[in-house]
């Protein structure tokens, strides 16, 4: 068979049904009280049906009838069924944060890198953690360890009815009376009818991958370019494979799961010369060009992204610049200041951005390795200081040119140190003076931050500029809107800034 992918691809075109979760099984008692036929029945979602595929209807166990006050609660009725899920997630990146580089034997991953967008975890984990697949991570003493703080909900509700409370450290919303998020928004947030999401899970759908990775950094676009909530329904213009006039995949057909262990990784990434997963070869082969394009079988030094994905954000505008430095202002006697689409260009706790869309990806050479900036590296303040960044060159033989947005800011170093620093942004409970969404005192908020990191600092902070390079793998266009050969090909093209192609290779066209 010469597409190792039929299996899958007969999956997300309804051909053969997926389980709910291939982990375990159900125990026999516990089954003893569900009809176990598959079934497929449409679940209420506001006022549209989503079809569902699933081997038992949930709704039928006992164990799930109860009226649930908070997720650990849910959790360990799934964990009856699902007795190693648990144990299994435990082992993930999803659930830790971190994961060392196997390039470097770095130990990275979210909660050690340096962002330049609300720059770090620690201390500020109740709003970071509204991302996390678990319940409660509120502070350094969380136990990794506990089954019951699993979130199972967060990846398998169908309804799209179960969301995190965002400054709840993972855990829904569950006051009967309701709670107001953002504060003076008016926005209240009702709670969350455990029970009924409970009884409607099933395989995770790209719904659930993106109401976290899509966004990241507090709101839809913000931290990639190329993920972003319009890949829910896009078009067949905007994404060939997510869109139902195309493959309609869910993330799960290339991002496929072991033991819920979910592959792809920006820390060990595979930018084509090795022809595993997570590649285009790996459903496309060697040679996918054919007839008159196949002298584009020849570009072996470019990524397929970089011709496929034209453009990044094109249809929601997405971050690309982040100044801390105006935060605690006043713009214009406005604490808060949108554009007239309603983009939001400055906010008095986090300072200014830019947003753009439809933007033209930056071109690097890549084999394969990012390189992160952690608490602990020093750093050359008198250049634009790269937080993250990928590895290669010309002369590297594993090294593609590919696509990456680029993301700039203005935050804070350690001026003695020459290295970065967290400040304490959230406060951890009413209350708490040090964050500096309180106080707004750098001062305080690094020291504090510092401290919750365990890490050494001077007393003394600047502001530096930084850059952080995010690969552009998902957006790709149709065939007839690809870069045309004639946009790199030319003195002035496309390739101009990336090091060592010269100038003999444009007469090639």
């Amino acid at each position: 068979m010469k597409n190792p992918r039929l299996l899958t691809l007969l999956f997300t075109t309804g051909l053969l049904a997926l389980p709910v979760c291939m982990a375990s099984t159900p125990s026999v008692e516990t089954a003893a009280t569900v009809e176990t036929a598959t079934v497929s029945q449409p679940v209420l979602q506001d006022d549209a049906f989503v079809p569902m595929s699933r081997t038992v209807d949930h709704r039928k166990f006992r164990v799930l009838q109860n009226e649930f006050k908070s997720g650990p609660e849910v959790t360990q009725a799934c964990l009856t069924c699902h007795e190693d899920a648990a144990k299994q997630v435990h082992k993930t990146v999803h659930w830790t944060w971190e994961k060392e580089q196997a390039s470097t034997g770095k130990m990275l991953g979210k909660i050690n890198v340096v962002n330049n967008f609300c720059v770090g975890v620690t201390s500020n984990w109740r709003r970071c953690t509204s991302c996390h697949i678990g319940y409660g991570w509120k502070d350094s003493k969380f136990d990794f360890t506990a089954e019951d703080k699993v979130d199972c909900l967060v990846c398998h509700d169908q309804t799209g009815k179960y969301k995190k409370f965002p400054p709840g450290a993972g855990n829904p919303q569950m006051d009967p009376k309701g709670k107001e998020f953002p504060k003076g928004s008016g926005k209240i947030w009702k709670p969350v009818d455990l029970r009924m999401v409970a009884q409607n899970v099933g395989p995770t759908r790209r719904e659930n991958c993106l109401t976290c990775h899509a966004k990241g950094g507090g709101g839809d676009a913000v931290k990639h370019g190329d993920i972003d909530m319009s890949l829910v329904n896009p078009e067949f213009a905007l994404d060939v494979h997510m869109s139902p006039e195309g493959f309609n995949f869910d993330c799960s057909v290339c991002h496929k799961s072991d033991n819920h262990a979910i592959q792809g990784s920006r820390l060990d990434m595979n930018p084509g010369q090795d022809h595993g997963v997570l590649t285009c070869e790996a459903c496309h082969s060697d040679d996918p060009h054919t007839k008159k394009k196949k002298a584009l079988n020849l570009h072996n030094r470019i990524a397929c992204q970089t011709c496929h994905i034209p453009a990044y954000a094109r249809k929601t505008p997405t971050k690309m610049s982040w100044d801390w430095t105006t935060a605690g202002q006043k713009k214009d006697g406005k604490g808060v200041v949108k554009k007239e689409d309603g983009v939001l260009v400055y906010h008095y706790k986090k300072g200014g951005f830019v947003w753009e869309k439809n933007v033209t990806p930056t071109y690097a050479w890549f084999n394969g390795q990012m390189n992160y900036v952690t608490l602990d590296d020093v750093i050359d303040p008198s250049n634009i200081v790269s937080l993250a960044y990928p590895s290669g060159d010309i002369d590297d033989e594993k090294a593609v040119i590919y696509p990456f947005k680029v993301h700039t800011g203005k935050q804070l170093y350690d001026n003695k140190l020459n290295k970065m620093v967290l400040p304490h942004l959230m406060p951890y409970k009413k209350g708490d003076k040090t964050a500096y969404w309180a106080s707004f005192d750098w001062q305080i908020a690094v020291t504090e931050g510092m401290k919750a990191a365990g890490k050494e600092y001077s007393g003394s902070y600047d502001w530096v500029e930084t850059e952080m390079y995010w690969p552009t793998t998902h957006m790709v266009a149709p065939a007839e809107d690809t870069v045309d050969c004639k946009a790199c090909h030319v003195e002035d093209g496309l390739m101009k800034d990336v090091p060592g192609l010269g100038t003999d290779w444009i007469e090639l066209y």
